[in-house]
Parts: structure tokens; C-alpha cells; sequence
């Protein structure tokens, strides 16, 4: 029952979020998705491994870490849940972008987004604010394009911190 109560919050959440980009131009949005896709997290380790001299190596090697980790426990849970994205599982829903699977649960990209957000705030801690808005802002982003439904993005959440402070506590 309560699992139930649960799914159809999370639906009507979705609906109600979704519907703020339905019929407008939606670039914006999937250009800061696209920030989530990986590219940049590399780009800011190796700038800060070349030219952060405090940090930088041992943020390189936590974020290295952190993802080899999270990638195998993001696909394990994936195939485990198989939930079915919002734009194949709803009617009349069309998603704003083509998803890189077909499964929702977790949301990759705010997995990721969350675990280099925590990084950056354990070693740049004056970064924190900005780092886990910008996170916040990939997670609503994949709802907004109707790939994930507000649990996945939770679920995300929920991996990538936990990720990154695992990472943290034994390389930090």
C-alpha cells in the first residue's frame, strides 16, 4: 500500500514537473543535462591534477576511484530494478532527448553529478554551494526531459554521495 501511495506521488510529481517544458524550446535545459554527461568531470580533475598543487592529485584520485566504483553499482541496479523510463512507460509523453538506456532507476546522471559535487565540496569546500546546485539542477534537469522519474533522481543522489564519501574516507 504504501509503496503504492509512493509510485503514484512520484508520477504526479513527474507529470507536474514535466509539463513546465511541454511545447517550449528546451535547449537550455538539455545543454546543462549534457554537462552531466562525463566530459566535464574529467576536464576539471585533469586541470586541477596540473595545476592545483594542494589538492589536485588527490582529487584526481578520489574522483578516479569514485567512479570506478559507482559505474558497476549504477549498472547492478539498473538491471536489477529495470524500471522503465517515464517517456516508454507513459502515455503521450514524448522525452525532450534519447536516453542511453532504457532503464531509469538510478538516474546515472545525478549519480555522477552528486559524487563530483562531493568531491569538489570536501577538497574546495568554498565551491560547495555552487558544485551541489549545479548537481541538483542535472537531477531536475532529466526530469524535466522526461527521462527520469523524482525517485530515480533521489536514488542517484542517494548513490553518489554515498560513493563519494566512501571514496573520501580512504583516500580523503
Amino acid at each position: 500500500m504504501l509503496l503504492k501511495s509512493l509510485t503514484k506521488y512520484d508520477t504526479n510529481l513527474f507529470y507536474r514537473l514535466y509539463s513546465l517544458t511541454v511545447k517550449r524550446d528546451c535547449r537550455s535545459i538539455i545543454w546543462l543535462s549534457k554537462t552531466g554527461d562525463g566530459y566535464l568531470y574529467l576536464v576539471i580533475g585533469a586541470l586541477l591534477w596540473a595545476f592545483e598543487p594542494e589538492h589536485g592529485e588527490l582529487f584526481l584520485y578520489t574522483a578516479l576511484m569514485a567512479y570506478a566504483l559507482e559505474l558497476p553499482i549504477y549498472v547492478l541496479l539498473k538491471k536489477m530494478f529495470k524500471r522503465p523510463r517515464p517517456c516508454d512507460f507513459l502515455l503521450d509523453l514524448t522525452a525532450h532527448v534519447t536516453p542511453s538506456d532504457k532503464f531509469s532507476l538510478p538516474s546515472g546522471h545525478t549519480a555522477a553529478a552528486c559524487l563530483m559535487a562531493s568531491i569538489v565540496a570536501h577538497y574546495y569546500p568554498p565551491f560547495a554551494v555552487l558544485a551541489y546546485s549545479w548537481a541538483a539542477l542535472i537531477g531536475l534537469s532529466r526530469v524535466l526531459l522526461g527521462v527520469h522519474y523524482p525517485s530515480d533522481v533521489v536514488a542517484g543522489m542517494l548513490l553518489g554521495i554515498t560513493i563519494a564519501s566512501l571514496s573520501i574516507s580512504i583516500l580523503g
